[in-house]
């Protein structure tokens, strides 16, 4: 858990009781992205590909902050509508929406893991992909990789760890910020 996050954030999940089983866990032990997606898609039931992209995107920012380590290794590009991990993207490019994602392994995630994505699909679960997609454009991380690209342009540029860390530990950390449920 990060230091000093002892306050309700901004999707009404406390910082202060979430517990990191492996407080010593290194990459080679983290969840993959696969292990995510096909937790999330236990949860959602079929779903759009756009929207299992934003889930994975904010699972993996959260994750960050609450848990002070990555929760998989895969790199998040901000791509024009919005942040996507090409190595999903890759298995999922012909498809529209997705019901299982047998390239995952939910057993793998430590409870750590299971409990941010939960929170995650909780709180960002009801809206479309259309609307995550959105919300992510008027946020810093995606904002900032997109620096110098017109909109729409194509662009690959890496959504880095170090950006979702300062952007949501601070809304973590502000106890003046919204529930999300209060942003819609």
């Amino acid at each position: 858990m990060a230091p000093g996050l002892g306050v309700l954030g901004p999707i009404g999940f406390s910082a202060a009781i979430r517990k990191n089983a492996h407080p010593g866990a290194t990459l080679e032990c983290m969840a993959k992205v696969d292990d995510v997606a096909a937790a999330i898609i236990d949860r959602t039931g079929a779903v759009s590909t756009f929207k299992l992209q934003k889930l994975v995107y904010y699972s993996q920012a959260w994750h960050l902050v609450w848990d002070d380590e990555p929760l998989f290794r895969s790199r998040i590009e901000a791509w024009a509508n919005g942040p996507v991990c090409r190595e999903l993207y890759d298995q999922h490019r012909t498809r529209f929406t997705v019901s299982s994602w047998s390239a995952g392994d939910v057993r793998r995630l430590k409870e750590s893991e299971v409990e941010t994505i939960d929170a995650v699909v909780r709180s960002y679960g009801h809206l479309t992909g259309q609307q995550l997609s959105q919300l992510t454009h008027d946020e810093a991380p995606w904002r900032d990789a997109r620096q110098g690209l017109r909109p729409g342009e194509r662009g690959s540029r890496e959504i880095t760890t170090t950006a979702l860390v300062e952007y949501y530990g601070s809304l973590a950390a502000d106890p003046d910020s919204s529930d999300l449920e209060d942003i819609f």
